[in-house]
């Protein structure tokens, strides 16, 4: 996991650091090499930063960019180990629950010189609420270049063949709640198969149950990041809910049972579209795309984020920093878009997002993508997050057993995860 003092560990190496926005006199007869460190190795992915990559070397012969691929699970101690060990990225895809450490501890170059300086680039429409994570003091330190609401990916076969009704058809009769959502993938799980799986939870990084939660308006904590939510009654019957579904109706997989969707082994899986890359290509079987669920609180759409930021440790900041405004240009967003959403407005319609996406429909980009970007909410974060993370994993242990008291459980997790927050 994190290590549990990265904010500190952070702020500690970009202190120790001496930074030049200019390039050495002469550097420009030698090749530089970029290196950023990524979480996905998916194929489809790199071949779009790779094409990228290769406009940029037209224009600048002197750089190659490179591309890492850290395991997911463990991407961010990766990273921070790197960074600590002195060998540092020059760039570095960044989660939405460590933007506060980063951005905060001084770790990054800011960009708003850069970004507005490139010819072209047009910063002003870029969504001021995407950028909010990423700020400090109106200075903009990593470029929320993935914007990307969680949807339902759905099997429909496996569902026809368990004679349940598919999610199209419960939206058709606004029918496409929780409890019917939970009641397909509990027809679906009789047959053996999977039912709803909440992709990279795993009973672990229990952030993206969120998917799920705030359909009850639940929250981990208050707005102001100072109160724990997890005793609030909107959150001790979500939790009420997605027990009952893993114990009860055995509609999603319990502890230590792993199953995947994209393999065809489960009926539907909450998850981001970028993981649309992961639909089997032989098209084995018939898949949909939709929005989550309506919970009791009504309509709702939560996002995920990704930053990319330029590294204080790394030994190319300037270059660093010209590849990520590059990267992140009009052109190069709509073709990032394929699979990470834009901030960029002129981007956030289905019209747009259809030229350069061949996997989704224009319908599916309109309801799931411009829509949940609209209305949505961006994943919990905190500063100092990895440690609230463990603390609250560790709590929800109690949780996660057949006879589980629910309340006691929630009251524990916020009697230790409360002076945490009101540090």
């Amino acid at each position: 996991m994190f290590h549990r003092k990265t904010s500190a560990l952070l702020r500690a190496i970009a202190g120790g650091l001496v930074l030049s926005l200019t390039l050495a006199a002469g550097a420009s007869a030698e090749q530089i090499k970029l290196r950023m460190t990524i979480w996905s190795a998916n194929e489809a992915h790199l071949k779009v930063f790779n094409g990228i990559a290769e406009g940029f070397r037209k224009e600048h012969p002197d750089v190659t960019v490179s591309f890492e691929p850290l395991p997911f699970e463990t991407y961010t101690t990766a990273l921070t180990t790197q960074i600590a060990g002195g060998n540092a990225p020059d760039m570095a895809w960044i989660f939405e629950t460590a933007a506060y450490d980063f951005v905060n501890s001084g770790a990054l170059v800011p960009l708003s010189k850069t970004l507005a300086a490139t010819p072209g680039y047009n910063a002003g429409e870029i969504s001021p609420a995407a950028t909010e994570r990423w700020s400090r003091d109106g200075v903009l330190y990593a470029y929320p270049f993935s914007t990307s609401p969680f949807a339902v990916f759905v099997n429909n076969d496996l569902i026809k063949k368990a004679g349940a009704k598919t999610p199209a058809e419960l939206i058709a009769a606004g029918q496409w709640t929780w409890p019917n959502a939970i009641a397909t993938a509990e027809a679906v799980a009789r047959s053996g198969k999977g039912g709803l799986v909440v992709r990279d939870f795993n009973y672990q990084a229990w952030q993206y149950l969120s998917s799920v939660w705030n359909g009850w308006g639940a929250v981990p904590w208050s707005a102001d990041g100072k109160r724990c939510g997890f005793a609030d009654k909107p959150m001790v019957d979500a939790l009420g809910f997605i027990h009952d579904a893993i114990y009860a109706k055995k509609a999603m997989p319990g502890p230590g049972q792993n199953v995947d969707f994209f393999a065809g082994d489960a009926a539907m899986t909450i998850t981001q579209i970028s993981r649309a890359s992961l639909l089997p290509k032989d098209k084995r079987f018939d898949w949909d795309l939709v929005p989550l669920p309506k919970g009791p609180a009504g309509d709702y759409a939560i996002v995920g984020q990704a930053g990319i930021g330029v590294l204080k440790a790394g030994k190319n900041s300037a270059s660093a920093a010209a590849f990520v405004a590059y990267m992140t240009n009009p052109e190069n967003s709509a073709r990032l878009a394929q699979f990470f959403p834009s901030a960029r407005k002129s981007l956030l319609n289905a019209d747009v997002l259809a030229k350069t996406n061949a996997l989704l429909s224009p319908a599916q980009l309109d309801k799931v993508v411009v829509s949940g970007i609209a209305t949505g909410k961006v994943m919990p974060a905190h500063t100092d997050f990895a440690r609230l993370q463990q603390v609250v994993r560790a709590g929800l242990d109690a949780v996660w057993q057949p006879q589980a008291d629910i309340p006691a459980a929630t009251r524990a997790i916020c009697d230790q995860l409360g002076p945490l927050l009101a540090q």
